[in-house]
C-alpha cells in the first residue's frame, strides 16, 4: 500500500492526460533495459514485463483503467502508423515475396487453420464453456481484428484481447527455442513468417530485432494472417456449430 501522500499526489497526477502515455513508456524503457542485459534472452520478452509492471502500479495506485488509458491511447493510436509502415521492407523485399508467393501462401493458409483449430480444440477438450471457445478462435491475430472477430461470432472482445496478447508473447518467447533449437530453421524468412503468422504484433517486433528480412516476412504474414482468419473464423465455428 502506498501512503497518504504519495495517494494524494498520485490523484493530481492521475488528472493530467499524459501521465498513463508517461508511464507507459517508462515501464517499456525499463523492461527493455532488463531485456538488453539479459542478453536479448526470450524469458525477459519487454511486453510480458512492461504489462505486468503497469498491471502492479496501477493496482497498488488503485488507478482505473479508464482513467490510465485517457493518456495511453495516444499509444495505441500510434499502432495504425506503424503498422502502415511495415510496408517499407515489405516494398524492399518484393521480388523474393513473387518468387516464394507459392509456399508462402500454402504456409499462411495451414498456419490460420492450425491456429484456429488447435485454440478451439484444446479449449473444448478441456471443459471450457462455449464464450471462452469463442473468444479464443482469433487468437493469433492483431488485437483489433481479433476483438471485432470475437464480437462478430459472439465471443467476448475483452477476453480475446487478452488472450491475443499472451499468445504473442509466448509465441516471442518459443520462436527461437522451436523454430532454431529444435526444427533447426536457419532461413530469416520462413522464421520471420512463422513467427508473424502465429504472434501478430508482438512476434513481428521480435523479428525486427533479429534483421529486417525476417521482420518484412513476419509483417506480411501478420496482414495476410489477419484478414485470412476473418474470413475464415466465422465459416469454421459455423461449420462446429452444426
Amino acid at each position: 500500500m502506498i501512503t497518504p501522500q504519495l495517494n494524494q499526489i498520485w490523484v493530481y497526477l492521475a488528472a493530467t492526460p499524459l501521465l498513463g502515455l508517461t508511464i507507459t513508456l517508462l515501464a517499456y524503457q525499463l523492461a527493455y533495459l532488463v531485456y538488453a542485459r539479459s542478453g536479448f534472452s526470450p524469458l525477459a520478452n519487454p511486453v510480458a514485463m512492461a504489462v505486468a509492471l503497469l498491471v502492479a502500479i496501477l493496482w497498488l495506485t488503485h488507478t482505473p483503467y479508464s482513467t490510465y488509458f485517457s493518456g495511453a491511447q495516444f499509444v495505441h493510436f500510434l499502432l495504425g502508423p506503424a503498422t502502415v509502415a511495415l510496408g517499407v521492407p515489405l516494398y524492399l523485399q518484393w521480388e523474393r515475396l513473387r518468387r516464394l508467393a507459392l509456399p508462402l501462401l500454402a504456409g499462411l493458409a495451414a498456419g490460420a487453420v492450425t491456429a484456429i483449430g488447435s485454440g478451439v480444440a484444446c479449449a473444448y477438450l478441456l471443459g471450457a464453456s462455449r464464450l471462452t471457445i469463442l473468444s479464443l478462435a482469433p487468437k493469433s491475430v492483431t488485437t483489433p481484428i481479433a476483438m471485432g472477430i470475437s464480437e462478430k461470432i459472439g465471443g467476448l472482445p475483452s477476453l480475446t484481447a487478452v488472450l491475443v496478447i499472451l499468445t504473442g508473447i509466448s509465441g516471442a518467447m518459443m520462436a527461437r527455442p522451436l523454430l532454431v533449437g529444435l526444427l533447426r530453421i536457419d532461413a530469416h524468412w520462413i522464421r520471420g513468417f512463422a513467427l508473424g503468422c502465429a504472434a501478430h504484433g508482438i512476434g513481428t517486433a521480435r523479428a525486427f530485432q533479429v534483421s529486417e528480412e525476417m521482420g518484412a516476412f513476419a509483417g506480411l504474414a501478420m496482414g495476410l494472417n489477419g484478414l485470412l482468419t476473418a474470413a475464415m473464423t466465422p465459416l469454421l465455428i459455423g461449420l462446429l456449430a452444426r
